[in-house]
């Protein structure tokens, strides 16, 4: 057999592969034991010469992770970022009628419009289904910070696309806030006071949040001069906590009869470098500058092999699908390398997200919420031998 008859059937194996959960248990999602999305599950004819004897790799894929996700007419849809060996992301679309394995990407990559000429890197796409009738696409435009003089100083803006059907997309002008970086940046499914609302994330620098105060809303008059006059915070960063470092929007939020749902990201620092978990909270239904609920800790953590890859210890996401059953699917990447999912539903959301403590931020404090529940439970356990 040639080397491409095998590789050929190695990812048509892969991509027939059926997922499993995972013996991993806490009542609120199931993880899954396989990642949906890696650099294996990349056609091969996107990186080899088919028409070379020798059927070299030409263009090289490094990692696929960090989709925007969607649920569109009984199929599921994600919008990976795939890095190249040269360090550039670009989109793709990859689709499947199961939310946790066969997926394929489609024959080309999204063609962005070059509109702007100083944009190096496009990566972390996030998509919001916008009552509006598009599809929109809100993603990081990175380019070389002009100030300064050293190679790796970047400079990050929301770009922001949008689309019909997946296939075509139109390039709206970038993002315009009062701060200098703009990243994690997700529109909101509705219009609010008759405006688009997106949330933000103000920072001093590409890395470092700086003076940022955390995940913030503000409203835009008109999509197509998108601009946001004033942020308003939401979710802050807070001392000894998931989001001590920094935090930003993950997917779009989740309409529940309860509130709409936030799946955000948060980093804090330690020895072994930057560590980013999943968390959530909840805005109201109608004032959704009005956070009503916000669970203590994390929602996911990398476990196991999931904090081994490019950038350790890692977990993100930008994207989660919501069926017509109330199933929620998680779409996550670890370490920026590979991207998995976690199943759950609207209705475990909700209970984990109105019924988990908030964070009390002393330890003092922490041990008697945790004593509370002992004696509940030891109380339940007398009550019911």
């Amino acid at each position: 057999m040639s080397k491409k008859q095998k590789i050929t059937e190695n990812y048509e194996k892969l991509l027939a592969r059926k997922n499993r959960e995972s013996d991993f248990y806490n009542g609120i999602y199931t993880r899954y034991e396989y990642p949906v999305l890696t650099r294996d599950h990349i056609p091969p004819f996107w990186m080899f010469d088919y028409s070379s004897e020798n059927f070299p790799e030409r263009l090289g894929v490094n990692a696929v992770f960090n989709a925007g996700a969607i649920f569109l007419d009984g199929k599921y849809y994600l919008v990976a970022r795939v890095e190249g060996n040269d360090r550039k992301s670009f989109f793709a679309v990859a689709e499947s009628d199961s939310p946790v394995d066969g997926f394929r990407f489609r024959d080309y990559p999204v063609v962005i419009p070059d509109t702007c000429p100083e944009e190096t890197n496009v990566y972390d796409i996030r998509l919001t289904k916008h009552e509006d009738g598009y599809i929109y696409g809100v993603f990081c435009s990175e380019s070389k910070e002009k100030e300064k003089k050293d190679l790796s100083a970047a400079a990050a803006q929301a770009g922001i696309i949008r689309t019909k059907d997946l296939e075509t997309w139109e390039r709206l002008p970038n993002l315009i806030t009062r701060s200098k970086y703009q990243r994690n940046c997700v529109l909101h499914p509705e219009f609010v006071n008759g405006k688009y609302a997106f949330y933000t994330r103000p920072q001093d620098d590409f890395i470092d949040a700086g003076d940022g105060g955390g995940v913030c809303l503000g409203l835009c008059d008109d999509i197509l001069h998108p601009v946001v006059e004033e942020e308003i915070l939401l979710s802050p960063r807070r001392y000894h906590t998931v989001t001590e470092s920094k935090n930003g929007a993950g997917a779009p939020p989740i309409k529940t009869d309860r509130g709409f749902i936030h799946i955000a990201h948060g980093v804090r620092n330690t020895a072994a470098g930057l560590r980013y978990v999943i968390y959530a909270f909840a805005t109201d239904l109608y004032d959704p500058f009005k956070v009503i609920a916000e669970p203590g800790g994390f929602l996911i953590a990398p476990r196991g092999e999931e904090r081994v890859g490019d950038v350790s210890n890692v977990v993100f996401t930008n994207g989660a699908a919501v069926n017509d059953e109330g199933e929620v699917y998680i779409y996550y990447a670890s370490s920026d390398t590979r991207l998995h999912v976690a199943k759950t539903s609207i209705d475990r959301l909700i209970d984990y997200v109105f019924n988990t403590p908030e964070d009390p931020l002393r330890s003092s404090d922490c041990v008697k919420q945790r004593c509370e529940l002992i004696s509940k439970n030891l109380k339940y356990m007398e009550e019911n031998r």
